[in-house]
């Protein structure tokens, strides 16, 4: 009969039994699960290990980083009743963050363990929950805990590099450091610097990472210092960047205006992490102790005291525009172990420049810049860098407007020296019938000569450059 009428076959066979299909998959099961887990639990006896993620000093627990990123990675996580979305470093790039109170599933030589996001109400404090059967604690405890280690290790070589900025004084909640995606684009190969010198401190910073025996067995904390040092515009922090991207390490910003005193400062190190680059730039500065509530005392013993010890594989950067007038005491190994000059740009790190940002390797206009370098015009490679960026559509435009940048600064040295030295006076000033007075000054007045007589010849060279690339231009049209 079912045969004679597909219609009614369809109504009462096939109809209900994808209903139930469909709902064996979704309400149903789950339910089912859900009854089956809570039946599960009246018989057997649980036993549960809190993880904090701050101790009694406000130092980050370094197992609850550990499972936290651990749990971050599950499976299970997209499993869970409720998981937050956030966008990621990486365009198209999604992660999931576990949410507070949110109970993640894990399965571990065939037994089932269950985290709990917790938040302590009031205090606002960070925990996970590890719920766990009694029965199955000797047998797996140890070995699981090791094993979310070698999988934190392992995601650890493919995360990516953070930012740490820390906030003013506040009750500590969730402790100082905020975080951000560090997406700076510099690498150790596109920094323009010295190619000896670069290698040097590649070297340096590989051997560095391979040396935790070695350091354990001098008995040495396992850090290292550079001090990173030149005028404002040399890319000491360009450089920093590089350095973290190298090491893959996270960055830790230190911002002592934000830091109520020598004991904040101490508090703030113990909340960083191994595997870091710990910055404090413009030291300087700080060393006055008029920028700062923290003292010169707390500065050196951030550098180099016991605090600075609790905790390894760390790499400390400091900046400065020049040491000439520091404590030497303050720049001894230990303290410093690396000093790197980040000098004003040069004709060899102008073509390295030119190469980078225009793409020229050899210009007829280059004689023409390494002149003006060797009469002792400078320009910063920040300087240089940003004319070649704003004229890149034209090389020889870009050269020409370094040219007049070096030009103008020539120009402005000459005539502070020429302001120093006192030298040029008129004949109603001197008495004299307009004879020059002081030797210095005759010295003065045969440089800016000598100097007048480059630009000259420089600014005439360029404009008969122009001439010629105008004629080629209405002879190609």
């Amino acid at each position: 009969m079912f045969f004679l009428n597909p219609i009614l076959f369809l109504l009462i066979i096939v109809v209900p039994f994808l209903i139930f299909r469909f709902l064996s998959r979704t309400s149903i099961l789950h339910i089912a699960n859900n009854w089956w887990r809570t039946l599960a639990d009246k018989f057997y006896v649980y036993q549960l290990y809190r993880v904090p993620q701050f101790n009694d000093h406000m130092q980050e627990n370094q197992l609850y980083r550990k499972v936290h990123t651990y749990l971050s990675s599950l499976p299970a996580v997209e499993d869970s009743d409720f998981t937050n979305l956030f966008s990621g470093a990486k365009p198209n790039e999604i992660n999931l963050v576990l949410d507070p109170n949110q109970i993640v599933l894990d399965n571990f030589l065939g037994a089932r363990l269950f985290w709990i996001n917790q938040k302590c109400d009031g205090s606002g404090l960070k925990s996970l929950v590890l719920k766990i059967r009694k029965s199955d604690k000797r047998r797996i405890l140890r070995p699981y805990l090791q094993h979310i280690h070698t999988v934190f290790e392992e995601l650890e070589q493919r995360k990516d590099v953070k930012l740490y900025i820390n906030v003013e004084d506040e009750p500590q909640r969730n402790g100082r450091w905020r975080s951000v995606p560090f997406t700076h684009p510099a690498t150790i190969d596109s920094v323009v610097m010295d190619s000896d010198l670069k290698n040097k401190v590649k070297s340096d910073l590989e051997s560095f990472l391979k040396s935790k025996q070695y350091y354990n067995r001098l008995g040495r904390v396992w850090k290292r210092s550079y001090l990173l040092y030149g005028p404002s515009g040399t890319g000491k922090s360009t450089f920093i960047a590089a350095m973290a991207k190298f090491l893959s390490y996270d960055v830790y910003d230190v911002d002592l205006s934000k830091i109520s005193g020598d004991s904040d400062l101490r508090s703030l190190l113990l909340q960083t992490t191994s595997k870091s680059l710990i910055v404090m730039e413009d030291l300087e500065r700080h060393l006055t102790g008029k920028s700062t509530a923290v003292s010169l005392s707390g500065i050196l013993n951030f550098m180099d005291g016991i605090v600075s010890c609790c905790g390894e594989e760390r790499v400390m950067v400091f900046t400065m525009n020049g040491k000439d007038h520091v404590d030497p005491a303050i720049l001894r190994p230990g303290r410093i172990d690396v000093h790197l000059e980040f000098p004003l740009c040069d004709f060899n790190a102008f073509k390295s420049l030119a190469n980078s940002h225009l793409g020229v390797k050899e210009h007829k206009l280059f004689p023409q810049v390494e002149e003006m370098f060797q009469s002792g015009a400078s320009l910063s490679p920040a300087e240089i860098g940003e004319l070649m960026i704003a004229n890149r559509a034209s090389p020889s435009r870009a050269l020409k407007s370094v040219i007049s940048a070096l030009q103008n600064n020539a120009d402005t040295k000459l005539a502070g020296r020429v302001s120093r030295n006192g030298s040029v006076r008129s004949a109603e000033e001197s008495g004299d019938s307009g004879i020059l007075c002081k030797d210095a000054g005759v010295s003065t007045v045969k440089e800016f000569r000598k100097l007048y007589g480059f630009l000259r010849r420089s600014r005439r060279e360029s404009a008969d450059l122009d001439d010629k690339e105008r004629e080629i231009g209405r002879q190609e049209s």
